[in-house]
């Protein structure tokens, strides 16, 4: 099953895709519950729209939280070597699936404008797929994992590479590089739809990534290190993950300009710009497609108020004592 959404007199409705047309839920249904219905058909309003996957079409299911891991070594090193010149892992990336959180607020669909963040001259965008959680789950293990999972979409990281660089050195995870938008779409895909690409818990899915149609690198979803499975049973860790929580796979080798900038040595090809539309499509899934345009304007904050120190074992005195 494929599940797709658009904005029909300014109301988001979800519905079920079929070729070139979306046949509507009833207003009031639930996504979810939709997916893990018997029959899912009870669900549909009886009412068809035209579905081209090439306009511009919204966010596929509501959007709960996003995680986005790392989990592509050839990435991970051509990253790593662009920042610190050197390509070697270090040993506590393959110990655990490391992972940051990023804002749902900011997920736009397919064919969305991608506004240049504030401030920033160093875009980029990251290839990846994303496991969608249709169903609440605590502290999973691996081998239950996957009984929570509602489908696959393709996920779009864009990154502010200078505004991220900037603020890593703080040494947390990135924000502000992150914060300006994250595709999702352009359809979520159910597993049974993909499960003849299912290959020892990985899918075999090719992902190709382009920029005003010249592609630029790709590489299949089958090289992930972990499993979706293994990624949702982490992220669970004694927390809860609940439906329409995004965890990304991570970008795939060759699927940012930064692991490719680590791997030249100089900012080949270049950052994005204003004009830049960027188009990605992984393998039974399908293409989503958003062009870079003129973003807000940089309101300045000032720098930190220096404090005054105190000696060593003595607290601070407030103005007041």
């Amino acid at each position: 099953m494929r599940i797709g959404s658009v904005i029909l007199d300014g109301v988001r409705r979800y519905g079920v895709v079929e070729g070139d047309r979306i046949d509507l839920l009833f207003e009031a249904a639930d996504v979810f519950d939709v997916l893990a219905a018997a029959d899912p058909g009870a669900f549909l309003a009886g009412q068809q729209l035209p579905w081209n996957s090439n306009d511009t079409v919204a966010v596929p299911v509501p959007v709960a939280s996003i995680r986005d891991f790392i989990t592509f070594e050839q990435h991970t090193a051509g990253s790593l070597r662009s920042v610190t010149g050197s390509s070697e892992i270090p040993p506590a990336w393959y110990e655990a699936p490391a992972f940051y959180f990023t804002n749902p607020h900011a997920a736009i669909g397919s064919g969305e404008p991608v506004p240049m963040p504030p401030g920033c001259e160093t875009l980029d965008f990251e290839l990846e797929v994303a496991v969608v959680i249709g169903r609440a789950g605590y502290n999973l293990s691996a081998a239950e994992a996957f009984d929570h999972v509602a489908g696959f979409t393709i996920l779009n990281d864009w990154s502010a590479r200078d505004l991220q660089s900037r603020e890593m050195r703080v040494g947390l995870g990135p924000a502000k590089g992150k914060d300006t938008a994250t595709t999702l779409g352009p359809v979520l895909v159910t597993p049974d739809d993909l499960a003849h690409h299912e290959r020892n818990g990985r899918y075999d899915l090719a992902m190709d990534v382009f920029v005003n149609d010249v592609r630029i690198g790709g590489d299949t979803l089958a090289n992930m290190a972990w499993t979706f499975a293994e990624l949702i049973a982490y992220a669970s860790r004694g927390t809860w993950v609940r439906p329409g929580d995004v965890l990304g796979s991570g970008t795939c080798g060759g699927g940012c300009l930064a692991e490719l900038w680590g791997w030249h040595g100089e900012l080949r090809p270049p950052p994005l710009r204003i004009g830049d539309t960027v188009t990605m499509s992984v393998e039974g899934i399908g293409t989503i497609h958003n062009t870079v345009v003129n973003g807000p304007v940089l309101h300045p904050v000032p720098p930190a108020r220096r404090a005054t120190q105190p000696q060593q074992g003595q607290p601070k005195r407030s103005a007041s004592q």
